[in-house]
């Protein structure tokens, strides 16, 4: 069959997906893509770019496949007369009625946040299948429906909640994890490496990240450390001060250009420690523990899935237990000799490259 993938922000994990699929499936995918900039912008004007795109070419599709940054039902009234028996399905990575908004984003004291989150409704609702990356993120969203629903002053349409359910399903995100293998090396752990590989960005919680090692520094624990990501202009300034702070405990610290420089870094690391207020699915920390670095979750979000939840020594109820755990794993190197790497082995695009397959098809059935 033939899918038309449109993806409005082809960047981070959503092109990392994007790309992965196109790769492995036996379908024929042809993608549209837009930069990962200025977001707010894709999600109200790539429908738009992507209708004109989709008007002018002569390829005819089975199945349409959209990320949740495109307003979907924005698209399927400018293309109507190209694609009204045309089968369609989004792709959940993230939804903006769940997701914790920046609280320094002026959106939010003047509401216009809720257009996002209405584009996200509305695409859900016109979609004929839904996909979200996890259990916990299907959960939180419909969740939020109905008090976002609710909010408007009439006509607020709670029935189609159960219509948007009857169409809902978890597909887990695909990841390239084998690509890792090319890098592997033997782990030094005489000094634990503990490791960041995420957004240095305000959800991840890095002010409860750093200040705890800065508190376990303090104690004289040692460690060392890598710090994986990209600083922007409205990045946390609690990373500046760690840069410092930690100047003797880092190893590396900031953006890789290469896989193979990512993958080095993650076989290096021993410890995973995560402090994220949000994450529906965590594609790096699968990555990491792919990597055999133990990783020390939040007893929340979609983090127990990954780790099973009756292994509770790698999960954390509070602050105060997150430095306690990290400090036990840290001072016993049996810790870091343990792997977890068969939990997360079946995300890689091997093994569930069939299962999308077949969801494509059933969505045309």
């Amino acid at each position: 069959m033939k899918i038309l993938l449109l993806e409005p922000y082809y960047g981070g994990s959503h092109r990392q997906w994007a790309d992965g699929l196109v790769a492995h499936s036996a379908h024929e995918i042809q993608l549209y893509t837009l930069p990962d900039s200025h977001w707010k912008w894709r999600m109200h004007g790539a429908a738009v770019s992507f209708a004109t795109r989709f008007l002018e070419d002569k390829w005819q599709p089975d199945l349409i496949l959209c990320s949740d940054m495109l307003d979907l039902s924005t698209f399927l009234g400018l293309t109507k007369e190209k694609s009204t028996n045309i089968k369609t399905a989004i792709y959940f990575h993230e939804n903006q009625l769940s997701y914790p908004w920046s609280p320094t984003d002026q959106d939010v004291d003047t509401q216009r946040d809720n257009h996002y989150k209405f584009i996200n409704y509305t695409s859900a609702l016109a979609a004929d299948t839904v996909f979200f990356n996890s259990e916990y993120h299907m959960h939180s969203f419909f969740a939020a429906i109905a008090p976002f629903l609710k909010a408007f002053p009439d006509h607020q349409n709670m029935s189609t909640i159960e219509r948007i359910k009857d169409k809902s399903s978890v597909l887990s995100l695909g990841l390239d994890l084998q690509k890792l293998d090319g890098y592997r090396k033997d782990k030094e752990t005489d000094i634990p490496i503990l490791l960041w590989n995420h957004r240095w960005e305000y959800d991840k919680n890095p002010d409860l990240f750093f200040n705890t090692l800065f508190t376990l520094k303090a104690e004289g624990v040692s460690f060392r450390l890598i710090v994986i990501g990209k600083g922007y202009k409205k990045s946390p300034k609690i990373f500046k001060k760690a840069e410092a702070v930690l100047a003797e405990e880092i190893l590396h610290f900031g953006f890789v250009e290469s896989l193979e420089e990512y993958a080095s870094l993650l076989w290096q690391s021993d410890i995973l420690p995560v402090t994220s207020n949000q994450d529906f699915f965590g594609g790096s920390i699968v990555e990491a523990m792919y990597c055999d670095c133990v990783p020390l979750l939040p007893n929340r979000l979609t983090y127990p899935q990954h780790v099973g939840v009756e292994n509770t020594k790698y999960l954390y109820q509070s602050d105060a237990e997150f430095k306690l755990k990290l400090k036990k794993m840290i001072l016993d190197t049996t810790t870091v000799k343990q792997s977890l790497r068969a939990r997360v082995e079946k995300y890689d695009w091997s093994q569930l490259i069939s299962t999308y397959d077949k969801k494509c098809r059933d969505c045309i059935d």
